[in-house]
């Protein structure tokens, strides 16, 4: 009897493993640039449904997450907010081989509560009104939507001006957070997080002009690490659908014209 219920209890624990790996087959980890969570999230939640499969997504900047990677975190994706990062994995023989894709291209705009007493159509302007104390930006560091903030201040010739005021969030979401919170009086945030629809209704916006910062261009890669490349590399194609392209345009992404057939 001793000897069957250890057979029984064998068998049992070796269906639980088995069940524990089909599981984890059916689950993918994605690192993602802070500007894309509103359209992901909506993406993630359509994928889910008609896949069955589990997306885990973690936002955060991308400099951060480059490095990250570098040093064996377990993603099976990565989608950067800009060109850089996910070539330079490419070439370090990090990715899967014909993985790189460029899904989009990011926007900057200049952010205030939508209670703010500050005329947000005038512009960078207002950037220089004494009543704004603080200009939240993303970390120049590490975010690509910083560096591109801190160009387009340079382009209108004031960066000198007001960066004693700049505060810098660990990533473009923190950046906006800091102008809902009242921690910033103004901030310069991605136009995605803008249109979210937790974030419209609490906030005005103004959209900086394009040539005032090099494109935000970004890129996606599977990374050769992953444990679950056929389902990473599933993702990543639908991505690249159409259903996906209206997602993203509708949060105020530029989908590259060699991709919008």
């Amino acid at each position: 009897m001793r000897t069957l219920a250890k057979l029984l209890l064998g068998g049992a624990l070796l269906v639980l493993s088995f069940a524990a790996r089909e599981m984890s087959a059916q689950e993918i980890r994605v690192a993602a640039a802070a500007d894309l969570r509103p359209a992901l999230e909506e993406i993630v939640g359509r994928f889910q449904a008609q896949s069955g499969a589990k997306v885990s997504v973690s936002y955060g900047s991308s400099g951060n997450f480059f490095q990250q990677i570098q040093s064996g975190a377990p993603f099976d994706l990565f989608f950067s907010a800009n060109l850089d990062y996910p070539k330079k994995l490419e070439a370090s023989a990090l990715t899967v081989p014909g993985s790189y894709y460029e899904y989009a291209r990011g926007k900057i705009v200049l952010l205030v509560q939508s209670g703010s007493t500050l005329d947000i159509k005038q512009g960078s302007k207002i950037l220089l009104d004494p009543s704004v104390k603080k200009i939240s930006i993303a970390d120049p560091n590490h975010a690509p939507y910083g560096q591109a903030a801190v160009a387009a201040l340079q382009t209108e010739n004031i960066y000198d001006k007001v960066s004693p005021k700049l505060v810098n969030g660990e990533n473009i979401s923190q950046a906006a957070s800091f102008v809902l919170s009242g921690a910033a009086d103004v901030g310069i945030a991605s136009l995605s997080l803008a249109l979210s629809p937790a974030t419209r209704a609490k906030v005005r916006f103004w959209e900086i002009p394009q040539n005032d910062y090099p494109p935000i261009q970004q890129a996606s890669v599977v990374l050769r690490s992953s444990k679950n490349q056929k389902l990473a590399m599933q993702f990543e194609s639908y991505f690249q659908t159409r259903e996906v392209k209206e997602i993203l345009e509708r949060y105020g992404f530029e989908i590259p014209a060699a991709n919008k057939k």
